[in-house]
């Protein structure tokens, strides 16, 4: 999912006041955070960067929204701590045995509104998620699923799309191919449910809070002030709400990290790091050195994407001078600060089977970078270096411009070509990105599954919605078709590495670093540390004071 949660929006001067001083405008002693003020022990105070662009689940795309809609809604599975599927929605699961049927027994559970969830809430939900009228850039998710592929690209119609509703509790998926992969799918957002009778009634239902917000998880979005904050209250008709801890998660819409961190430390707010608000690169040592920083790995890429039909970076030899020219490690010791690795590859390091260096390229080579700048001015007519300029297009975050100031200078000095860095609120910059209105943008990637294909699948094809490059590739796509098809785990594994190393021949996108999942959390914080996929579950959270 594209990082997505780092995603940080402008908020005006105004907010960022009051979001300092207390939460919607409030009493402060009545809201605030710490070990004093609180009016209930079980009610979580957080911080987010931003106005989530979508709490719809099937036109969510970033880690930000995830974050709330994993708390609002629940699929048929979810990812536990462990990164193992448990049951959810669905109490039974039956995979035949061709490994291509997956029959799904929902167990009793209800909406927020008391209507009772059912298998054509899931239908609705997925097969909206697959009408390309609705542009969901998710969508490419549900592809293992027969003929989702076809109806998503106007070639079939939605009646012929494996997906049955045999009655109210059991629901049946055909797949194309064998997916092993499946049931962590059926756990992420764009497969949760939707209330069907609500939908169709109101096609604005996930516009805002309230009692028009209806939801089947552990929590409900009770509030939704726009720019400002969302409440999060415990959902009486959760089936499982017995082991719900928390009564209220009071998230405030904070775009600074500095103004973040000092909330953490005054008591304001008892977590601090993603998928909510970021932990800043100046407190990371100080954090360290009270050993209050928690540091894991997890599957998660930080990347620069080339725009592929840009003026300089439409050659091959000049994204690959800019991609090798970047020292990662230095990145690393002096800016970051978080125990990342390098990235030479695209598919980071824990993903089975890709734990090993696959040899692509070295970190900072650049007497191979300066013979590939050579080759690709050679190519477009470019006598002299300086007559190249490239722009470094971010969106506002603290840490991201500091990413973007290490690059530019060592690509300036490196290189001798012109970058400039674009900085923009979060929506703007997605809709350059969309657009193509770029030169090279850095975006971030977190597994939406533990496989390789959850990286390499988005560059499938130039139109799928998470490509953002304009580049395409024959041999690649058909490697992807291979992968999808092949049932022998070896040679699959052999056809995800040969479309890695094309995009590592091609360069449309610059890997740069896999990422760490840093955080601090109040002492009485419990059950909060993030999963490998960087996903947290607040239902699992209690606090003890």
């Amino acid at each position: 999912m594209k990082k997505k949660s780092f995603l940080l929006v402008l908020i005006s001067a105004l907010m960022v006041v009051l979001a300092a001083c207390g939460f919607g405008g409030k009493d402060k002693e009545e809201d605030k955070g710490g070990e004093k003020g609180k009016d209930s022990k079980q009610d979580l105070n957080l911080v987010i960067p931003s106005e989530p662009p979508s709490l719809n689940p099937q036109k969510a795309t970033d880690s930000t929204s995830g974050a709330i809609l994993r708390s609002a809604f629940e699929g048929l599975t979810r990812i536990d701590k462990d990164g193992k599927v448990q049951p959810a929605v669905a109490e039974k699961i039956d995979v035949s045995e061709d490994q291509k049927t997956y029959t799904f027994k929902l167990r009793d559970s209800k909406w927020s509104n008391g209507d009772a969830v059912t298998a054509e809430d899931f239908k609705y939900a997925w097969t909206y998620a697959l009408d390309p009228k609705n542009a969901s850039e998710y969508a490419s998710i549900l592809y293992p699923i027969k003929n989702a592929q076809a109806f998503n690209e106007g070639k079939a119609k939605v009646e012929d799309v494996g997906i049955e509703v045999k009655d109210d509790k059991t629901l049946v998926v055909n797949l194309e191919n064998p997916t092993p992969y499946f049931t962590e799918i059926t756990a992420f957002y764009t497969s949760m449910p939707v209330n069907a009778k609500v939908a169709k009634e109101n096609k604005k239902w996930s516009a805002e809070g309230g009692e028009g917000y209806v939801s089947n998880g552990p929590f409900t979005l009770s509030e939704w002030k726009h720019s400002a904050s969302l409440t999060l209250k415990k959902n009486d008709q959760y089936w499982d709400k017995d082991n719900v801890s928390l009564n209220t998660v009071k998230i405030q819409m904070v775009e600074s990290e500095a103004t973040a961190n000092r909330m953490f430390k005054n008591g304001d707010i008892d977590f601090l790091g993603s998928p909510f608000q970021t932990v800043p690169l100046d407190a990371i040592d100080g954090y360290k050195k009270d050993k209050s920083l928690n540091i894991q790995d997890y599957a998660a890429i930080y990347e620069y994407k080339f725009n592929t039909t840009g003026k300089f970076t439409k050659n091959a030899n000049i994204r690959k001078a800019l991609a090798l020219s970047i020292n990662r490690q230095g990145l690393i010791d002096n800016v970051t600060k978080g125990q990342q690795t390098p990235a030479v590859g695209m598919v980071p390091k824990a993903i089975a089977g890709f734990e090993d260096d696959r040899g692509y390229m070295k970190d900072n080579d650049i007497d191979e970078a300066k013979k590939a700048l050579e080759a690709g001015m050679k190519e477009l007519g470019i006598k002299d270096a300086k007559d190249i300029s490239v722009g470094i297009s971010i969106n506002t975050s603290e840490a991201h411009a500091a990413i973007a100031q290490y690059i530019q200078e060592g690509w300036s000095k490196n290189l001798g070509i012109n970058v400039k860095i674009d900085n923009s609120e979060w929506q703007v910059f997605l809709d350059k990105m969309t657009s193509l209105d770029y030169d090279i943008d850095r975006m971030g990637w977190i597994a939406d599954y533990n496989d390789a294909y959850t990286f390499l699948e988005r560059y499938d094809t130039a139109k799928n919605g998470n490509n953002d490059t304009g580049w395409e590739s024959k041999e690649y796509k058909a490697l992807m078709e291979k992968v999808v098809k092949e049932t022998d785990a070896a040679k699959r594994e052999q056809h995800l590495k040969d479309a890695e190393k094309i995009l590592m021949t091609e360069f449309p996108v610059a890997p740069v670093y896999y990422y760490t999942n840093l955080w601090v959390e109040k002492d009485y914080v419990k059950n909060m540390a993030p999963s490998r996929l960087g996903e947290i579950s607040l239902k699992d959270v209690k606090l003890e004071k």
